[in-house]
């Protein structure tokens, strides 16, 4: 499965990003897709991850009631809309999707997602 993600950009703080990302290759039909993010020197922050079925999704601590995942199977993308941000939400952002373990229980240890798109950078200015 290879991983595009769009939308990264400048913004504002209180702006609203929604990002997407397509899946190709091997279809991501029943794999956990989601999000991470990450800052120059820190590890990579869980955001949120919704199973295939769209019964089961969760999302970390730091973007709960402020950020939104959703995904269209048919297309193999996976979307996050961002809304609220905060400078403290400037990152680069990383689609990720797995079919290790179970398809319906959400892990928050990137080891655990097999497959990583490239990145797109999120700045929110104060």
């Amino acid at each position: 499965v290879q991983l595009q993600a769009y939308g990264g950009g400048l913004v504002q703080a209180g702006d609203f990003l929604r990002l997407s990302c397509a899946g190709s290759g091997r279809t991501a039909s029943r794999y956990i897709m989601g999000w991470f993010r990450q800052v120059p020197g820190k590890g990579r922050e869980f955001v949120a991850a919704r199973s295939w079925s769209g019964d089961s999704t969760k999302y970390g601590s730091s973007v709960k009631g402020r950020f939104t995942i959703s995904r269209d199977n048919a297309k193999n993308t996976v979307y996050l809309q961002m809304n609220s941000l905060k400078p403290e939400d400037t990152a680069v952002y990383y689609c990720v999707a797995t079919n290790i373990g179970s398809s319906y229980y959400i892990t928050e240890i990137p080891t655990s997602y097999n497959y990583w798109g490239q990145g797109t950078e999120i700045t929110v200015s104060s």
